[in-house]
């Protein structure tokens, strides 16, 4: 009876040691965020989550691709705390399928046409994108904003058809249009201001009737189970702090008055 006390005993004393050397996950693991964000605004944002980080503690983890594969993960998956996009037409469509909620504005995603140095075809505007042989490189219609937007543009003008003749790349994201460009795999492309960097490619801006400059949203899931700290993140993206991060990256910033006839 005493031995089997003692076993009992030590056994007690060896499951209490066990629990407490276990390792308890979650109880020291810093405070984090999921941001599914348009691919084409991922320098700014990484340096915007970073920022955030240093100054709240918070750490940012981010889904970067096409505002179109974004949404529809959203839905599939119900998961995420904040949706930034390349513009307000891709944001509608995840507020009107209730995945988000008002959104905060942050900056201008302004559509230039990208072109190679020098601009030896002497492209001025997107009815040039109709010349025979000419090589075109545009974003997926139904995955990126500048895709959306180039596609209501030739539509508007009456060249989608002859405009399409001259494609060889339609990329699901904005970066991988960019890419193409600066691999000589195109003449030109529809990118957006802030793409351009360097002396490899070059930009030629839209005629003011050719003008589809884009609003940037930034809004909270519908889903998240973190609403205070997703509306911190938010609020700190569209603040005076955050539109400068963005700024040093090529974007105007919002509101501004040359771009007030654009759209939200």
């Amino acid at each position: 009876m005493i031995h089997r006390s003692r076993f009992l005993t030590g056994l007690v004393f060896l499951l209490l040691f066990a629990c407490l050397s276990m390792p308890v996950y979650g109880a020291d693991e810093p405070e984090s965020l999921f941001v599914h964000a348009g691919a084409g605004l991922k320098a700014a944002m990484l340096e915007i989550g970073d920022l955030f980080e240093e100054e709240n503690g918070i750490a940012i983890e981010y889904n970067f691709a096409g505002a179109g594969t974004l949404i529809t993960q959203m839905e599939l998956s119900k998961k995420g705390d904040v949706f930034v996009s390349g513009g307000t037409p891709d944001y509608k469509v995840a507020q009107d399928k209730g995945l988000v909620i008002d959104p905060e504005y942050i900056a201008y995603h302004v559509p230039v046409i990208g072109v190679q140095a020098g601009n030896p075809l002497g492209i001025e505007s997107i009815q040039n994108f109709t010349k025979e042989g000419i090589k075109l490189a545009l974003g997926d219609v139904n995955a990126t904003a500048i895709g959306k937007q180039g596609q209501k543009l030739f539509d508007k003008f009456g060249i989608s058809e002859d405009v399409e003749k001259n494609v060889v790349v339609r990329a699901p994201t904005i970066n991988e249009v960019v890419t193409a460009l600066k691999l000589k795999q195109a003449d030109a492309s529809l990118i957006t201001l802030d793409q351009i960097k360097g002396d490899d490619i070059e930009s030629v801006a839209l005629p003011d009737e050719e003008n589809i400059a884009l609003v940037v949203p930034i809004g909270c899931t519908t889903f998240t189970t973190k609403e205070e700290t997703a509306q911190k993140f938010v609020d700190f993206v569209s603040s005076d702090e955050g539109k400068a991060i963005f700024k040093k990256h090529g974007f105007p910033v919002y509101p501004d008055p040359v771009y007030a006839n654009v759209m939200l």
